[in-house]
């Protein structure tokens, strides 16, 4: 039990954790209403979505076969503008008995850029964290001296040599889909991408009060 909230959502046996599918649930909706306000919910609609999430962090193999995910890859979370994509993500970033992972605004990265330059490219391609990466395509490609540079473009570019060569996770939210993804960053990264996530669309309508 966790201090004024829920249960964890699993139980220890033997070197094993078993999740509970309602008591994972309910840690998140708990967790969310204490990150984001009371008037955080999950939806029923959402509940598909949410279930392959919750599969795929705690990287339960055999049910995550069955739904055609891939553990090995990252997320990349599509979906309209005010869906829930952004509180989800955050919500796993540090589900009970998962590894976790980094959490950053891809608009404050590309607004960082121009105060450090490429030392905050070569800070996030050269990172072994898991990253996830908040809102692909609201920044804008930037000059920095005279030379327009794609800043989420050229991390993940990088980050895929690292997801080849030694299995580094990137995580992306997104409001495009695949060829305005394309439009953005070029055929490269869209086929860097699908090499490097599971695409899961969460097709709910704008949730924001």
């Amino acid at each position: 039990m966790f201090p004024g909230g829920p249960e964890k959502p699993f139980r220890i046996q033997g070197h094993l954790r078993n999740y509970s599918w309602p008591l994972c649930l309910q840690w998140l909706e708990f967790e969310g209403k204490t990150r984001f306000g009371k008037h955080f919910r999950l939806y029923n609609s959402d509940h598909s979505l949410i279930y392959k999430l919750t599969i795929y962090f705690i990287q339960d193999k055999q049910e995550a076969q069955r739904l055609n995910l891939d553990l090995k890859k990252g997320i990349l979370l599509t979906g309209p503008i005010g869906s829930g994509k952004t509180s989800l993500m955050k919500l796993f970033s540090n589900f009970p008995g998962t590894p976790g992972y980094q959490f950053r605004s891809c608009r404050q990265l590309a607004t960082a850029f121009m105060k450090l330059g490429f030392e905050l490219i070569e800070s996030y391609s050269n990172s072994n964290s898991a990253i996830c990466f908040d809102d692909l395509g609201t920044e804008q490609s930037l000059k920095y001296y005279g030379n327009d540079t794609n800043v989420l473009g050229e991390i993940l570019l990088s980050r895929y040599e690292k997801f080849a060569d030694h299995h580094i996770k990137t995580h992306c939210t997104t409001n495009l889909n695949a060829s305005e993804l394309e439009a953005a960053y070029g055929n490269r990264l869209r086929s860097r991408l699908r090499e490097s996530f599971n695409l899961l669309t969460l097709e709910s309508n704008d949730k924001r009060v």
